[in-house]
């Protein structure tokens, strides 16, 4: 018999046809982004869907048909028709016009007619039996949703309904004493379906079998949505509108963009030299591929859309920082380049992943609690995280090694950490505590300034506090230096803060502006000057009422508390202490609270973009917190640390943790820096919150986060301290006393 020969893979063989399969990648990304593939293109950069805010779309007043419609018919109309619009797109905003109206706007859609064919004519529903009884009404409806199920071994096409608690128990009745025949559903006083009763259906869940096919299903299921609507909508106008932030706002952030992830590399490659190079090239390859992954899941990208995109890419420069930190520090324990890359990402991975899974957390559940704005915020922000792992990870992982394998050996080129001076951050935290409430308290102080400035606690933007909305036609076609001009006028006529203008695509002479809520002489005062300095055709003002509801907002709280919940259970779990979970929350709500107090004190805007913007800081935080925790878990393995105190394994982690804490905020800071700079007046609020949450974020992860752990384990530890010297001393005391007798 013949020896057996091993077969051994040749680790730079290896690398490099790695590489290669890296760099078809690249270039498959950066085609399908700058081309697309096949006849539509599919992937390229101009079919990505973009907000109302962005690029514009379809806006549609409906007039409500009913005389006397009660404030919560039309507050559950606008709520549902919130949820319908949808399945167009997450980021469509609906909103009160005046006291009859409900105006809906689609981004990313051109053609009115078709969304109105899509979107159906609202009309009555009504479940009857056969002698006439109406069982339900188009209000017991939740949902209605097109589906399949498995029957007898093949795919079936069923609409699934879902009641509220009054349908749930009228269904069950009427289902129990009508087993075997049918319960008609009527729509505008037609019947559109008449499913057989097989079974008592008592949980509020019923399914309409044998549609046929999915168009069949999913027409049935949007006729039952469309009359699930507390009051009959009629059409009264529609028409396409360009982008609430202007023509120009693609151009300057895609500028602001270029600029700042250049300014990124440069920053990366002189800090961590080769490995931060690589990490630019890394970066840029999870851009191209993030834009073709928000295409792919037709994620429509809004300003907040954008604000994901960026806290995507601090988190990949942050797994980069943290690997090279790691590297740079096996280096100067004594290892080989090689080995150092290896263990670097071992010791890194930890970091790593929980930072990411904590945040992709919060996205899910944002992503099935939340609703609009928020919702398209979750969808890219959990693809732009899943992509970020796999380029730091994977991509960067492998480009060091191909070029180490290349040639690249010499220690230089990665770096050595230097010896980490130890602050007693420990100490100097009380006053941090103090500072940090300080400024918390004033955002509260200056709540009642506020109301008396705007009315309100906070400076309410139109999508939260609505406002007036004018439409005009003038006697020439309005360019954007006209629009420009019209919106300055506004603003110096009536001293409002928040002016903005869409023009009619369809009607170059029309244009609408909305602003904050006017008074009657005010309004009065602006028509009169409006029409004085231009030639105006037509002109119509009405009150708005905002685009994110009560229950939009009770929405958004809800899937903040949850997920801030199930972040700290995580935490608890993979750290095996709650306090750790309980640190990082409270250090959270710190973050959140501090810039609220910009928002209180600048009078910033307060609308979409805030959500977006404590959504983002909520997610930025976190990670850079789990950093620190991730150390201070490791130092707790060490002996000689732990002897000296928790305080000094606390101090030590962050100390160790600080270059990486404070490299990561810069490199974040800097994108959305020149985001504020270049990018249009619109968003310069939005960017400036941004960049407070990023140096918040810091500062919290290092000087609050870290100590607050340890206050809550040395509190634990005392009490073990004091229940350990009292069980001693009642032990002593029977000594003593068996010693008397």
């Amino acid at each position: 018999m013949a020896k057996k020969r091993k077969h051994s893979t040749n680790p730079k063989q290896r690398e490099l046809l790695i590489l290669f399969m890296i760099v078809i990648l690249a270039i498959t990304s950066v085609y399908g982004v700058a081309v697309g593939f096949g006849k539509q293109h599919k992937g390229s950069a101009k079919n990505i869907e973009l907000g109302l805010d962005l690029r514009g779309g379809v806006s549609i007043t409906y007039e409500i048909d009913e005389k006397n419609p009660s404030e919560t018919d039309i507050t559950d109309t606008v709520y549902k028709l919130q949820k319908r619009v949808e399945n167009f797109s997450t980021e469509a905003e609906v909103y009160r016009e005046g006291d009859k109206r409900i105006t809906v706007e689609i981004p990313g859609e051109t053609d009115a007619n078709k969304v109105l064919n899509d979107l159906g004519k609202q009309g009555a529903l009504e479940f009857k039996l056969e002698d006439g009884t109406v069982v339900l009404t188009g209000a017991n409806i939740k949902s209605a949703e097109a589906g399949t199920q498995e029957k007898n071994g093949i795919d079936d096409y069923v609409v699934q309904l879902s009641m509220d608690s009054a349908g749930a128990k009228a269904f069950a009745d009427a289902t129990a004493a009508n087993i075997g025949k049918p319960i008609y559903i009527y729509y505008d006083n037609e019947v559109v379906s008449a499913p057989t009763v097989q079974s008592a259906i008592t949980d509020g869940q019923c399914v309409i079998e044998g549609m046929g096919n999915y168009d069949a299903a999913n027409e049935l299921a949007t006729t039952i949505r469309i009359g699930a609507l507390p009051l009959t909508l009629n059409e009264m106008r529609s028409n396409s509108v360009d982008a609430k932030l202007g023509a120009n706002a693609i151009s300057t952030s895609l500028k602001a963009g270029a600029i700042g992830l250049a300014l990124v590399v440069i920053f990366m490659t002189a800090v961590y030299y080769l490995p931060g190079f690589l990490a630019g090239i890394a970066l840029i390859i999870y851009i191209f591929l993030n834009l073709l992954a928000i295409n792919g899941f037709n994620a429509t990208l809004t300003l907040p859309g954008i604000a994901g995109v960026l806290l995507a890419i601090g988190m990949a420069v942050d797994a980069n920082v943290i690997i090279f930190t790691r590297i740079r520090e096996e280096i100067a324990d004594g290892k080989s380049v090689l080995n150092s890359i290896e263990s670097g990402y071992n010791k890194a991975l930890s970091a790593i992943l929980d930072g990411n899974i904590t945040t992709l957390i919060a996205a899910a559940v944002l992503w099935m609690k939340g609703s609009g704005t928020v919702k398209g915020f979750a969808q890219t922000l959990a693809i732009g995280i899943i992509l970020s792992m796999f380029t730091a990870l994977v991509v960067t992982r492998h480009l060091m090694l191909a070029f180490y394998h290349m040639g690249a050996v010499n220690e230089k080129l990665y770096g050595r950490a230097k010896q980490t001076k130890v602050f007693n951050f420990v100490k100097i935290s009380k006053y941090c505590f103090i500072g940090s409430l300080i400024v918390i308290l004033m955002a509260f102080a200056f709540m009642p300034i506020n109301v008396k400035r705007y009315g309100n606690i906070l400076n309410y933007d139109l999508e939260f506090s609505g406002g007036t909305s004018i439409s005009m036609t003038l006697d020439k076609n309005i360019d954007e230096k006209t629009g420009d001009e019209i919106v300055q006028t506004v603003k110096d006529t009536v001293n409002v803060k928040t002016v903005q203008k869409q023009q009619v695509r369809n009607a170059p002479k029309e244009i609408i502006i909305k602003t904050n809520e006017l008074s009657v002489a005010d309004r009065e005062k602006l028509e009169n000057t409006l029409e004085k300095k231009y030639k105006v055709a037509q002109y119509s003002a009405e009150e708005i009422s905002g685009s994110v509801s009560d229950e939009m907002k009770s929405d958004a709280v809800i899937s903040v508390i949850l997920a801030s919940i199930l972040m700290l259970i995580y935490i608890a779990f993979r750290f095996r202490d709650v306090r750790f979970g309980a640190s990082a929350v409270l250090a959270l709500l710190h973050d959140v609270l501090v810039v609220l107090t910009l928002y209180s004190v600048a009078g910033l805007s307060v609308g979409n973009t805030f959500i977006a913007c404590m959504l983002t800081i909520l997610g930025y935080s976190v990670n850079a917190t789990i950093v620190i925790f991730d150390r201070i878990r490791e130092n707790l393995r060490n002996n000689q640390l732990v002897k000296q105190g928790i305080d000094v394994v606390v101090n030590a982690s962050i100390s160790q943790t600080l270059s990486r804490s404070i490299n990561t905020s810069l490199t974040s800071f800097i994108t959305i820096f020149m985001l504020y700079l270049f990018g249009v007046s619109s968003i310069k609020e939005f960017t400036l919150a941004l960049m407070a949450g990023i140096v918040c974020g810091c500062y919290s992860s290092i000087c609050i986060s870290g100590p607050i752990w340890y206050l809550m384990r040395n509190r634990l530890d005392k009490r073990r301290a004091d229940a350990k010297a009292e069980s001693k001393k009642k032990a002593n005391a029977k000594k003593d006393k068996k010693k008397k007798k």
